[in-house]
């Protein structure tokens, strides 16, 4: 696992500008710190800006490039001003990792609110579509570039225990298929990935309403256990990378098999 003390001049996203949501904390925190290791110059985003200098600092201090810019996934201005900020310190955008994740409160289909629905569809839809129109139109400035957005496990079967969440990330897997044929021919790769349960803050949330829940996520994976945050931001980096240039439209699952 990277030790984060110092960037790599000829690592995997060495000399490339990239754009990572949701990034004070969980995935989105552990690929800002991998992608700045990486060689990346990062520009991160997130609703708690105070959290999001805390990662920014951290990424300073050992040598990477990094700046923090406020985001609201659920407001379309912000996002489309947060992207514009990029172009504004960097001229560019190589890259961006799209990793918004409303927490809704777990219940059965008939139970869900109307204000569940409509946080997931802002934030895991909508919020990714006018994230990715945005980061784009940036793109093609520099010959194109590469997106990746975080789906979930949940979006590949039925999801009784969170139905809004998994039935937006589904249909987020949808736009990012239709974004990678859209801009295929303008050198813009789009690709997904499919956490299984991931040690993060929405785990936490989750058992603390449903007490046992990781100990369940736990038992449902061939491998054994959850993944860490960083083991999930590995994939990003990779899709992100000149390595993965003939792959887009996938969705990579990283659930340590427990979608197989």
């Amino acid at each position: 696992m990277t030790d984060h003390t110092t960037t790599r001049p000829n690592g995997l996203l060495s000399g490339k500008v990239v754009f990572v949501s949701g990034a004070s904390r969980g995935i989105g925190a552990a690929a800002a710190r991998l992608f700045a290791d990486e060689g990346a110059a990062v520009v991160l985003a997130a609703r708690s800006t105070g959290s999001l200098q805390t990662v920014v600092s951290g990424i300073r201090d050992a040598g990477g490039t990094a700046d923090a810019v406020a985001l609201d996934l659920a407001d379309p201005a912000s996002i489309r001003a947060a992207v514009d900020r990029v172009g504004e310190l960097h001229g560019r955008l190589d890259g961006a990792f799209n990793n918004g994740a409303a927490i809704q409160q777990p219940g059965p289909l008939d139970t869900t609110s109307d204000e569940d629905i409509d946080t997931q569809f802002a934030v895991n839809f909508r919020g990714h579509w006018v994230a990715m129109t945005a980061e784009a139109a940036l793109m093609r400035h520099s010959g194109g570039g590469a997106i990746v957005n975080t789906s979930s496990i949940g979006s590949r079967r039925a999801n009784p225990a969170l139905p809004a969440y998994g039935a937006m990330k589904r249909a987020l897997n949808s736009i990012t298929e239709t974004a990678a044929v859209t801009w295929a021919p303008e050198g813009i790769r789009v690709n997904g990935i499919t956490p299984g349960g991931t040690a993060t803050d929405m785990i936490a949330a989750w058992e603390a309403a449903t007490p046992g829940i990781t100990e369940q996520i736990d038992a449902s994976v061939p491998l054994g256990r959850m993944a860490r945050p960083e083991e999930v931001a590995e994939v990003a980096a990779w899709l992100l990378s000149d390595r993965a240039s003939m792959v887009t439209g996938a969705s990579i699952p990283v659930d340590g098999g427990a979608g197989a």
